[in-house]
């Protein structure tokens, strides 16, 4: 299991987590920020656990971030 950690706040909507992995990566259409599916909040990070095959997409994720916002923890 890997989580993931997602600073919403500091996002600024370039879509680039959602080219990655379209499958638990969304914009949203209220403020243009994107949201990671199925995170939960606390405090000002969202956060979710995922399986070890979804890592490599969200890998590429943070990578194409450019504002390194997305961090991972292995489970």
């Amino acid at each position: 299991m890997v989580r993931i950690f997602f600073q919403r706040s500091k996002c600024i909507g370039c879509n680039a987590c959602v080219e990655a992995n379209r499958s638990r990566w969304r914009v949203s259409r209220k403020d243009g920020k994107c949201n990671l599916i199925g995170s939960k909040e606390k405090g000002e990070v969202y956060r979710v656990d995922v399986d070890e095959d979804e890592y490599q997409l969200n890998l590429k994720a943070a990578k194409n971030c450019p504002v390194k916002i997305i961090k991972f923890e292995k489970l």
